[in-house]
């Protein structure tokens, strides 16, 4: 909204983010029932073009798909928390630390460390409340929309406020950087295709999850929007990163917007600690392959678990953490994770073309075609917008071609030794 301005624009945009999400789990619903194997991406190119596209999947994801995340779930929890205890930004004049953006940085590590050490004695007690706190965040959501617009203190007016957006290759640029952010919001469309070994019936079952799963969260997201455009001003809503907390407390109260963003905060915990559970465990498997650094497949001996890697993934998210901001860190991992689908798409056309799909989509080829052009397009735009977080993005997806070959050098000699 700080960059769009214009309310009723970001709410198309959500829908247009839907649209294209669904053309994407369409799609990926043909290439999983043809390649029911775990790992989505990775398989998927892997399989269709060659190894190192897998690889560069995977290896972006180190980055992107866990610790990137775990700097940005560590961010928001620092801001919805000092949303609902103000008095935390106080505290720094003890340590030393005075400003307020530094000081949430530094409790935005301290919650990375935290989760790091707990995680470093076992999962026992970590998958014991995981469940509960993801059907919390879900209920959250959809209580927040439902007791929202019934009983909320709001207008509908707010959507034609706002200011005019014009459409030349400045404003366009800032639609692909928005559309970028709104796409890592739905990044969640492909999840079925990564466990698609697991799955009765794939050939049936996983197109169906991936368009269900989809089809819910396009209306959970364009709700919710709904109902921030509904408590809020436009011009009340710009660089706004703790929006739940604001839209609460419009609609309800101050006392009902500290008592939200707390539970907020702590759903965000459960994110957090989620990818600090998976994260390792991935690396530890690659290390185990061949196609990762050895170390990470070390366990420890008492705790047993991939002590190292937890350790390598803490690092890098706190690096993460120190170098950028909330949004700076939206645009990596929306750039980074746009990339790899839009080639896994691609591949649909060589299934067809070998005569290989189980599962034939509906609206084939204008549905694969919709996701590539308009994935392409947001990548250009957000580029031209965002060029230096854009160019670590696609730096860090080169910085893996000769780490590939390195692993596979490793990797023959390893298998020729057998």
């Amino acid at each position: 909204m700080r960059d769009l301005g214009n309310p009723l624009l970001m709410i198309f945009l959500w829908i247009g983010g839907g649209i294209i999400a669904l053309c994407g789990a369409l799609c990926y619903g043909e290439l999983g029932a043809a390649i029911p194997r775990a790992g989505g991406e990775y398989i998927f190119l892997s399989r269709l073009f060659h190894p190192l596209f897998g690889f560069l999947s995977g290896w972006v994801s180190f980055f992107v798909g866990f610790s990137a995340p775990i700097a940005a779930s560590s961010i928001g929890f620092t801001e919805y928390f000092t949303r609902a205890v103000p008095q935390l930004l106080s505290w720094g004049n003890f340590i030393g630390i005075y400003e307020p953006a530094v000081l949430k940085k530094f409790y935005a590590i301290l919650v990375i460390i935290v989760f790091t050490l707990i995680h470093l004695r076992g999962i026992e007690f970590g998958s014991r409340v995981q469940n509960f706190l993801t059907i919390l965040k879900v209920g959250l959501i959809g209580g927040l929309i439902v007791i929202g617009f019934s009983y909320g203190n709001g207008s509908l007016i707010h959507l034609s406020q706002g200011s005019d957006f014009s459409f030349g290759f400045e404003g366009w640029k800032v639609v692909g950087l928005s559309l970028m952010w709104i796409m890592f919001a739905y990044s969640g469309w492909n999840a079925s295709a990564y466990i698609g070994s697991e799955i009765k019936n794939p050939s049936k079952n996983l197109p169906l999850s991936l368009i269900l799963g989809t089809g819910i969260v396009i209306f959970l997201y364009l709700c919710l929007n709904l109902l921030y455009v509904y408590a809020i001003e436009p011009e009340n809503m710009g660089g706004v990163i703790s929006i739940g907390g604001l839209a609460v407390g419009n609609l309800f109260g101050k006392s009902w917007e500290i008592f939200f963003s707390i539970l907020i905060s702590f759903a965000l915990f459960s994110s957090l600690s989620a990818f600090i559970i998976l994260g390792p465990r991935v690396y530890y498997s690659m290390a185990k392959d061949g196609y990762f650094f050895r170390f990470a497949s070390e366990v420890h001996t008492v705790y047993r678990v991939p002590s190292k890697s937890i350790l390598l993934q803490c690092i890098i998210s706190i690096i993460m953490v120190l170098s950028g901001t909330f949004d700076q860190l939206l645009t990596y991992m929306g750039f980074s994770l746009g990339i790899f689908p839009i080639l896994a798409v691609i591949g649909v056309f060589k299934l067809r073309y070998l005569k290989k799909s189980v599962y034939k989509l509906p609206g084939y080829p204008l549905v694969p075609m919709i996701y590539i052009l308009a994935g392409v397009s947001i990548l250009f735009l957000a580029f031209f917008e965002r060029p230096i977080e854009s160019s670590i993005a696609i730096l860090t997806a080169i910085v893996g071609i000769p780490i590939y070959f390195v692993f596979k050098k490793r990797y023959e000699i390893k298998e020729f030794q057998k």
